[in-house]
C-alpha cells in the first residue's frame, strides 16, 4: 500500500455535500470571524506578550508580533485558498490528504494535537492564574500549577502539584461543546464582544502612562543586566536568542502562539453556511483584526511596565500587574481586565477544543483514528465522545505541565502545518489546474514560498528543547500510523473507496 495514497477531490466534496447525517451547517461569516477571534485574543495577548518581551525581546515584541503576522497572514492566504475548495472539516490534515497523500495528512494530523489540545491545555493554565488573581491568590500554590512548578514565597520555596482550576474551566466548556456548536459560537460571539472592548479600554487609558525610558534602548542589548526570576536566580541576556534580532525572532516564535486562532476557522469549514465565501473572510477578517490589537496592546503593556518585571512579578497577570503598579488611580480597570481576561480564555479554549474535536472527527471518518472520535451525539449531532477524551487528554497536560513547555509546543505544531499547507497549494495548482477556487491565493508560488520560510524561521528560534520534545512527539505519531492507521485507512480498502460521512454513525 502506498504512504502517499491521495484521497480525491471529488470525494471530498461529497463528503462535504452529504451533511443530512452530519455536522450541522450552522456558522455564517459574522460566526466564522467572532470565531477566529475568539481563539486569537487570549493567553497569546494576555500572557505570551509579557513571557516573549521579558526572556527574549524586550519593547520589541511589537516587531516579534509583526514578523509572527506576516507568516500568519501569508499562510492564511493558503488556508483561504483551501478552505474555499474543500470545504469539510479538519483543517490542513484534509488539505494535505488531497495534495501531499495520507502519511503527510497524518503527520500533519498529528501535529494539529500540539496545537488544538496543547493550546486548550495552555490557556487553560493561564484562565487558572487570573483566576487566582481575581480571588486574591485565596488558592495555594500547589493547587493550581504545575509540579515542574516553584515560587518562593516568605524565604519558604513552594512546589506546584496539580493544576485544580484548570481542570475546571476544561470540564465546563467540554460539556457546552457537547451541547452544541451553534450554542457554543452564540456563546463566543458574546464574549469576543467583551473582551475586544476591554483590549480598546486598556490600550486607550494605557497609551498616557507610557513611560519613553522603558521604550529605549527598543530591543534589548547584548549587555542588558540580569533580570531577577520568581524562584531567585538570574535570567542573563547574554544569549543570541535572547537579545537583539535573534530575541526578536524567538519573541516571534513564542508570540506565534497568538494567532493560531485564525486556522482553528477552517476546522469548521463543514458547519459553515456558505463556506467557499465565509471561509475566506472569517479567516482573514479575524488574522487582520486581531493583529492591528496585538501591535498596540505589545507597545502600551511595554511602555507602561518595564520589561524586566515580566520575568518575575508581572509573569502570571502581566496586565493587572501593569494597571496595579502602573496606572495610579485604575485598580477598577485591573479587576475589569481580569474579568475580561477569563472570559476571553474561556473562549479561546472552547474554540481550541471545537477544532481538535472536528480534526479528530475527520481523522476517524476516514479511519486513520477509532470509530469513537466520529460518533455523533444522537440529540446534538456533535462528536460527543470525541470530546469527553479530549478532556482527559487536554486535562493531563494542563494538571501537570507548566505553561511555557506546553505554549512553545503549541506553536511549534502550528507552523509546522502552515509549512505544508503553503506546499499543498503549490501542489495543486500544479495537479489540478482547472480546478475552481473560489478564493485564490494571490502571486502563486511567491507567496506560498515565503510563508514556509517565515513559518521555518520561527521554528528555529523555538528553544532546543522544544524542537528536541516535538521531534519526540512525531516518532509517537509514526509509530501509531504505522502499527495501526495504516492498516485501518479506508483508502486502502479493496474498493479504494471513502463510505459519505453519514455512513459513519
Amino acid at each position: 500500500m502506498s504512504l502517499f495514497r491521495k484521497k480525491s477531490l471529488s470525494i471530498l466534496l461529497g463528503q462535504a455535500a452529504d451533511s443530512e447525517k452530519g455536522l450541522k451547517r450552522t456558522l455564517g461569516a459574522g460566526n466564522l470571524v467572532a470565531l477566529g477571534i475568539g481563539a486569537i485574543i487570549g493567553a497569546g495577548l494576555f500572557v505570551r506578550t509579557a513571557a516573549a518581551a521579558g526572556q527574549h525581546a524586550g519593547p520589541a515584541v511589537t516587531v516579534s508580533f509583526i514578523v509572527a503576522a506576516i507568516g500568519c497572514a501569508l499562510a492564511g492566504l493558503c488556508y483561504a485558498e483551501f478552505a474555499s475548495i474543500i470545504p469539510i472539516a479538519g483543517s490542513a490534515y484534509t488539505y494535505a490528504y488531497a495534495t501531499m497523500g495520507e502519511l503527510v495528512a497524518w503527520i500533519i494530523g498529528w501535529a494539529l494535537i500540539l496545537e488544538y489540545a496543547l493550546g486548550a491545555a495552555t490557556v487553560s493554565i493561564s484562565w487558572s492564574e487570573y483566576a487566582n488573581q481575581l480571588l486574591g491568590h485565596r488558592i495555594p500554590f500547589e493547587w493550581c500549577h504545575s509540579p515542574l512548578e516553584s515560587v518562593e514565597i516568605d524565604h519558604v520555596l513552594h512546589h506546584g502539584i496539580i493544576n485544580i482550576p484548570a481542570l475546571f474551566i476544561l470540564l465546563l466548556l467540554s460539556l457546552l461543546l457537547i451541547k452544541g456548536t451553534k450554542e457554543s459560537a452564540s456563546v463566543n460571539a458574546v464574549i469576543v464582544i467583551v473582551k475586544v472592548t476591554i483590549v480598546l479600554v486598556f490600550i486607550a487609558i494605557g497609551w498616557k502612562f507610557i513611560n519613553p525610558a522603558n521604550h529605549t534602548p527598543y530591543l534589548i542589548p547584548a549587555d542588558a543586566a540580569p533580570a531577577l526570576q520568581r524562584d531567585g536566580s538570574s535570567y542573563s541576556y547574554q544569549p543570541f536568542f535572547n537579545h537583539g534580532w535573534g530575541g526578536i525572532l524567538t519573541g516571534a516564535g513564542i508570540v506565534f502562539f497568538a494567532f493560531i486562532g485564525f486556522d482553528a476557522v477552517s476546522t469548521a469549514a463543514q458547519e459553515s453556511k456558505n463556506p467557499k465565501k465565509d471561509m475566506p473572510i472569517g479567516i482573514l477578517g479575524s488574522l487582520v483584526v486581531c493583529t492591528i490589537l496585538y501591535i498596540l496592546f505589545s507597545y502600551v503593556l511595554t511602555g507602561v511596565a518595564p520589561y524586566t518585571d515580566f520575568i518575575k512579578a508581572g509573569k502570571e497577570a502581566s496586565v493587572a500587574y501593569a494597571i496595579d503598579h502602573y496606572m495610579t488611580g485604575y485598580s477598577w480597570l485591573s479587576t475589569l481586565v481580569t474579568i475580561a481576561i477569563l472570559a476571553g480564555f474561556s473562549s479561546v479554549i472552547l474554540v481550541m477544543l471545537l477544532g481538535q474535536s472536528r480534526v479528530f472527527y475527520t481523522m476517524s471518518t476516514d479511519g486513520l483514528l477509532p470509530k469513537v472520535f466520529s460518533d455523533l451525539h444522537p440529540k446534538f449531532r456533535t462528536p460527543y465522545k470525541s470530546n469527553m477524551i479530549l478532556f482527559v487528554f487536554v486535562g493531563l497536560f494542563a494538571a501537570f505541565l507548566p505553561s511555557n513547555i506546553a505554549g512553545d509546543l503549541t506553536s511549534i505544531g502550528t507552523l509546522f502545518a502552515f509549512v505544508l499547507v503553503c506546499v499543498g497549494v503549490m501542489i495543486l495548482r500544479k495537479t489540478n489546474p482547472t480546478l475552481v477556487r473560489p478564493f485564490k491565493t494571490p502571486l502563486v508560488p511567491v507567496v506560498p514560498i515565503l510563508g514556509m520560510i517565515v513559518c521555518f524561521a520561527m521554528i528555529v528560534g523555538l528553544p532546543g528543547s522544544t524542537q528536541l520534545s516535538a521531534f519526540g512527539w512525531m516518532l509517537i505519531g509514526l509509530i501509531i500510523y504505522f502499527s495501526y492507521s495504516r492498516r485501518k485507512s479506508k483508502l486502502g480498502n479493496p474498493s479504494g473507496i471513502i463510505p459519505k460521512a453519514s455512513n459513519f454513525e
